[in-house]
C-alpha cells in the first residue's frame, strides 16, 4: 500500500483519489510518520451493511427463547 504525507495528500488529494479510483489501490495518509487516515475506492454494493456477513455465522439452539430467567441477570 502507498504511503502518503498529509500535506503532499493536501495538495494533490483530487489526483490521489482518481488515482485510486482507477487502480484500486489504497492510499494511506500519514502525519508526522503515523497513520491518520485511509483513501480507497468505493466499489458499489460492498458498503452495504446488511447482508455483510451472510454465510460467516451460524446460529445454534434457539436464539429467541431467553435461556437464563430474566431474575438471574446481573445488572450493573
Amino acid at each position: 500500500m502507498k504511503e502518503m504525507a498529509a500535506g503532499k495528500f493536501k495538495n494533490q488529494c483530487l489526483a490521489v483519489m482518481d488515482t485510486v479510483q482507477r487502480t484500486g489501490e489504497p492510499v494511506l495518509i500519514t502525519k508526522h510518520g503515523r497513520a491518520v487516515a485511509k483513501v480507497v475506492a468505493v466499489n458499489d454494493g460492498d458498503d452495504d451493511f446488511f447482508d455483510s456477513m451472510a454465510g460467516r455465522a451460524k446460529a445454534i439452539g434457539d436464539i429467541v427463547y431467553d435461556t437464563v430467567p430474566a431474575e438471574d441477570w446481573e445488572c450493573h
